[in-house]
């Protein structure tokens, strides 16, 4: 999330305070544009601002990871992955002087979703029950119809992002990224709550009655 996904696992955390982990989400890609956006507008700076901007970029990530970690005492798996592929794919791009590097981040990323959910489905198990169990009491199947929904739309956020980053500026793709790609998270997001809240249950209702005089 990263804003990719808004993390894989982040269960408990969002539960606890959603609007705060929005904020670790969210908060590195936020500054991103914003210094790319001032910077390129600046005489002095505008020759080099995807590379400045990357560079903050990266300190931002590595800024929310820390805070994650001072804040909760841990930090989920997919906000590892994310902060090793900004590291990874932004320091190719400060190295290489190329931001097509940057650019590939996310693809890299979805593509990694995919295999892994799919990965763990042809494995007889569920990464996605795994990872969001902790916020929702679901039968296996919804869990199964979950995942498979979420691959296929990992898949094409891969391809977005190709069609996009191929097709258009820098700036477009950057700015797409709050404003065409996170909504679309949003929107997916929403359209599959029906079911996640049709079939949740809570602890307590699937807990049997006690028997009288127990």
């Amino acid at each position: 999330m990263s804003e990719d996904l808004t993390a894989l696992d982040t269960a408990k955390p969002f539960k606890q305070g959603g609007m705060n982990q929005l904020l670790i989400d969210l908060g590195p890609i936020a500054v991103y544009v914003v210094a790319f956006n001032v910077l390129q507008r600046v005489e002095s700076t505008k020759d080099n601002a995807v590379y400045i901007a990357t560079g903050i970029f990266m300190a931002a990530t590595l800024i929310a990871l820390a805070y994650t970690w001072f804040k909760h005492k841990r930090i989920p798996p997919v906000l590892i992955v994310t902060g090793v592929l900004v590291t990874a794919f932004g320091g190719l791009t400060l190295a290489f002087r190329n931001p097509d590097f940057i650019q590939i981040k996310p693809t890299v990323t979805y593509i990694f979703y995919v295999v892994a959910i799919v990965g763990s489905l042809l494995a007889g198990h569920n990464i996605w029950k795994l990872l969001f169990s902790h916020a929702f009491n679901l039968p296996d199947r919804i869990w199964r119809i979950l995942a498979w929904r979420w691959a296929g739309f990992f898949a094409f956020q891969a391809v977005l992002n190709e069609v996009i980053r191929n097709t258009q500026s820098f700036e477009f793709w950057l700015n797409s990224r709050p404003f065409v790609v996170f909504p679309l998270v949003i929107l997916f997001a929403v359209l599959n709550t029906p079911l996640v809240l049709k079939n949740h249950k809570d602890e307590e209702e699937q807990q049997p009655a006690a028997a009288p005089g127990a």
